[in-house]
């Protein structure tokens, strides 16, 4: 009995040492210079996030915050042996209102103030594939390819190019009815295949059956903002803005074009990306 309260009373000391060490190091640490600088530092690198716009059915994503996380910023310059804002470590701090929540919503626009730009490629036949491809590569852009399930089935090697080029790829279900039995199937294979976050389906009118069924499948739905009609370099000029996405048939006009198409949009100072990079919050 004596040895069992003999080990019970040490190992009782033993947690209250390590407990009062602990608690020790805590304070010091506020009070060190280095801590200090990083609390008085902390609100003017704080970046407050932005929600995402709802309108309707109709969705703009937002933008995530940033905050110092302190004992990581602490941990670094400690190490590093004196204050260093270089040094500081963040993280993020996620919208209140995000696309995440809204599946059920048609994304119309990238937000503004990430100043990009996605080209969206629909494919439903093998004309120009290639050629795009081809000139993405020596622009080294990526884009976005919406692809129906004919075209699918036909065209693995196609298909492999653009997810080895970092492409994104959308479903069209089949020839754009996302109710026919092929779009499980469509889904599916791009997402086993791709190693994308998400999903995407296409709609350019008001399609409340094909909305909800993408979201049940956990997909955005994309209702580009500029859909090229048959002058693609000039539509594009007259109507591209900061978060623009822009919808292309793929054809022999569009492939002419393309070069001169993204050089103007690098040029007016916007970055080309991918929906994933676009979209993100």
């Amino acid at each position: 009995m004596k040895r069992l309260l003999e080990s019970v009373g040490l190992i009782t000391v033993v947690c209250l040492s390590f407990f009062y060490t602990e608690k020790t190091v805590n304070v010091v640490k506020e009070y060190d210079d280095i801590m200090v600088a990083i609390k008085e530092k902390k609100d003017t690198n704080k970046l407050e996030p932005i929600d995402a716009k709802i309108e309707k059915n109709t969705i703009i994503p937002g933008i995530h915050g940033q905050k110092v996380n302190e004992n990581k910023s602490y941990s670094k310059m400690k190490r590093y042996g004196s204050f260093n804002s270089s040094l500081m470590v963040y993280e993020e701090i996620h919208p209140n209102i995000s696309v995440l929540n809204h599946l059920d919503k048609y994304i119309i626009q990238g937000n503004k103030e990430k100043n990009m730009i996605s080209l969206i490629f629909l494919v439903q036949g093998n004309d120009q594939i290639d050629s795009i491809l081809s000139i993405l590569q020596k622009k080294e852009i990526q884009a976005n390819f919406f692809v129906d399930s004919t075209w699918l089935e036909e065209n693995e090697t196609s298909l492999s190019k653009m997810i080895t080029a970092g492409h994104n790829i959308g479903s069209l279900g089949k020839q754009g009815d996302y109710t026919d039995s092929d779009y499980p199937w469509v889904d599916n294979k791009i997402k086993t295949t791709t190693n994308q976050k998400f999903g995407y389906c296409y709609n350019e009118v008001e399609d409340i059956q094909s909305l909800k069924l993408c979201a049940s499948y956990n997909n955005y739905t994309i209702r580009p903002n500029i859909i090229i009609e048959s002058k693609p370099l000039i539509e594009v000029k007259e109507k591209i803005s900061p978060g623009s996405m822009i919808s292309f048939k793929v054809n022999d006009q569009t492939s002419t074009q393309l070069p001169l198409i993204i050089e103007y949009i690098k040029s007016k100072g916007y970055t080309l990306a991918t929906l994933e990079e676009h979209l993100s919050e």
